[in-house]
């Protein structure tokens, strides 16, 4: 079941009004998709954040509008930290949305007590998914993964009714092999003593 976000319909516009509006813990946001008019909300700094925390993706727009929706895009601060605007689009629990979903590794690849490197290569997944089952992430599990292994797109789990759009053969974790690296050789100049300059002038004075 999705969320409820209650939101407000944002008559002020521009970059000045929408730092007055977050300086008031609101987030300025736009509501578009399915052929209707785009319509400008605010929602509340916290209640959004809250929905984010508990990795929701689909929610139920209440009180200006009611709508469901799809979290499509979130932007964020210079340091990850404040949310300055979202972008929502219309959609119904069963239709089928086009997404970029973030890959996450989970356990350990028994490759790394074998002195193996872990390479995550893909770091998101587009998939295309009921909009109800849009997934916060998909995990990754490699406790299999041993030096020389690799995990492709065809060997993830997907949420039901979930179809991937990379390549099913396309690497996503990989467990390499060490590379050694090659000892430098130490030159005869270098292994000797080191020159003395004070040694070598009395020297050249004493040969006159």
């Amino acid at each position: 079941m999705a969320e409820e976000l209650i939101v407000q319909i944002r008559e002020e516009h521009g970059k000045r009004r929408n730092r007055r509006l977050r300086k008031a813990g609101a987030i300025p946001a736009v509501l578009y998709g399915h052929g209707e008019e785009t319509v400008s909300l605010r929602v509340a700094a916290d209640a959004f954040e809250a929905v984010l925390r508990h990795g929701a993706r689909m929610v139920d727009l209440a009180g200006g509008v009611r709508q469901s929706a799809l979290i499509r895009d979130v932007q964020w601060d210079t340091w990850g930290t404040e949310v300055l605007h979202v972008d929502f689009t219309r959609v119904s629990a069963e239709e089928k949305v086009e997404v970029q979903v973030g890959l996450e590794l989970r356990g350990e690849a028994p490759g790394v007590h074998e002195g193996g490197n872990v390479e995550q290569l893909l770091h998101e997944l587009g998939i295309v998914c009921p909009a109800a089952g849009v997934p916060e992430n998909i995990e990754v599990g490699v406790n299999t993964l041993k030096v020389g292994d690799s995990i492709t797109v065809a060997d993830l789990e997907l949420p039901a009714g979930a179809r991937a759009l990379a390549p099913p053969e396309e690497v996503v974790v990989q467990c390499s092999e060490p590379v050694e690296m090659p000892e430098e050789e130490v030159t005869e100049a270098e292994a000797g003593e080191p020159e003395v300059i004070g040694e070598k002038r009395e020297e050249e004075s004493g040969e006159g």
